[in-house]
C-alpha cells in the first residue's frame, strides 16, 4: 500500500506545476480588463493631506494645506524627469488659460531644472510646491508622475487620475465634476 500511495504522490507532484500555471493564468486573465490609470485612492472624499513644504520659485516661502483650500483646484504632480508630464503640459497650459486653477506639486526633482522647464514650456500653475523628497507624494499615495487630483473648495479630494490628463480624460473624467464643484463654490 505504501508503494501505491508513494506512486500517487509522485504523479501528483508531476502535475502540480501545471495546476499552479493554470491557476496563475486565470488570475492574470481576470486582471486584463482593468485600466491601470483607474487605480483606487482611499483619499477620494478625504481632505488634502497636511504638509509644510517650500514653494518651487521661492525656497524661503513655506506652503501648506491651507494654500490649496478656498476654491476648486487641480493639483498636478509633475517632474522634469517625467516624460508623460511633457505630453500633458500643453493641456495644463490650456486649462489654466481657460480659468482652471492648477497647483503644481513638483515631485522628487531638481529645483533649478524644474524652474527652467516651466520657463521654457510655460507655467500653468498658480504656484508649485517643491516636494524634493516626496513626503507629500507619499501621503497622497502617489504611484508616480503625472497624477492629478481635483479638490473642492473645502480642500476635499473629489477625483484622482493616474497618468496624463488630455482632452479625452478632461472631458470624460474631470469637466462635468469640475463644473458641478464650481457651481457649488459660487
Amino acid at each position: 500500500m505504501k508503494v501505491v500511495g508513494g506512486l500517487f504522490l509522485n504523479r501528483l507532484a508531476l502535475f502540480l506545476p501545471l495546476v499552479l500555471f493554470a491557476a496563475l493564468t486565470i488570475v492574470l486573465l481576470l486582471g486584463l480588463d482593468k485600466d491601470p490609470s483607474e487605480l483606487p485612492s482611499v483619499l477620494v472624499g478625504e481632505p488634502f493631506p497636511s504638509f509644510s513644504l517650500p514653494a518651487l520659485h521661492d525656497a524661503d516661502k513655506t506652503l501648506d494645506e491651507r494654500d490649496v483650500i478656498g476654491e476648486v483646484v487641480l493639483v498636478n504632480i509633475w517632474a522634469t524627469w517625467c516624460f508623460a508630464c511633457r505630453i500633458e503640459h500643453a493641456m495644463l497650459n490650456q486649462l489654466a488659460e481657460q480659468g482652471v486653477k492648477v497647483i503644481g506639486l513638483n515631485y522628487k526633482d531638481n529645483r533649478e531644472a524644474a524652474i527652467t522647464w516651466l520657463n521654457e514650456r510655460g507655467d500653468p500653475y498658480a504656484f508649485s510646491v517643491f516636494d524634493e523628497r516626496g513626503r507629500l507624494g507619499i501621503d497622497l499615495g502617489v504611484y508616480g508622475a503625472p497624477e492629478t487630483y481635483l479638490l473642492d473648495a473645502t480642500g476635499t479630494i473629489r477625483h484622482r487620475r493616474v497618468g496624463v490628463v488630455d482632452d479625452r480624460v478632461w472631458n470624460n473624467e474631470f469637466r462635468d465634476l469640475y463644473a458641478q464643484l464650481i457651481a457649488v463654490q459660487r
